[in-house]
């Protein structure tokens, strides 16, 4: 169709991530991002659907060129839902604890918070770049964790864990 097919797109975003290239992946997830298809009224005129659904696709050829499809209609929402929170911010949710792994740029997102519901439990968390050279770190309700791992209570209670985490080098170093 010469369009851009977004699962692919996605993916390819995901990709990138997994092989360490953060940069490029939040490039990719901008690009992606309905919302930035329609921050002026003209590329909201081009894109012609609803800002903050995902389309299946984007039209590139003529007279529809920048024009989006099949929104609402698509799988894409749920892969792009998966690259934000699981492949860039990194949430691992594994069947007793949480892991947080984020693949954040160089520049511009330091640090995000985050509030997850565990059955009776809700995890406040926050996760900031560690200072150069300093290790990662988990701490939850103030104590640490030796093993990075968030461990998951049902317990009824609110609990504090703060992340302190260390990017891995650049690709190619």
């Amino acid at each position: 169709n010469g369009g851009q097919y977004t699962h692919a797109a996605i993916w390819t975003a995901m990709a990138f991530a997994e092989l360490g290239d953060a940069e490029t992946a939040w490039q990719l997830f901008d690009l992606l991002n309905p919302v930035n298809h329609s921050l002026t009224p003209a590329t909201a005129a081009r894109y012609r659907v609803e800002p903050y659904v995902m389309t299946a696709d984007i039209y590139s050829v003529a007279p529809h060129t920048g024009r989006g499809g099949w929104s609402w209609y698509t799988g894409a929402a749920g892969w792009m839902y998966r690259l934000a929170v699981e492949t860039l911010l990194g949430f691992e949710r594994h069947p007793d604890h949480l892991r947080i792994n984020p693949r954040l740029p160089s520049i511009g997102l330091d640090h995000f918070r985050l509030t997850y519901r565990f059955r009776s439990a809700t995890y406040h968390i926050e996760v900031r770049r560690a200072p150069a050279g300093a290790p990662p770190e988990v701490i939850v309700d103030g104590i640490p964790q030796a093993d990075g791992r968030m461990p998951l209570l049902d317990d009824g209670r609110d609990h504090t864990a703060t992340v302190a985490w260390s990017p891995p080098p650049s690709p190619g170093v």
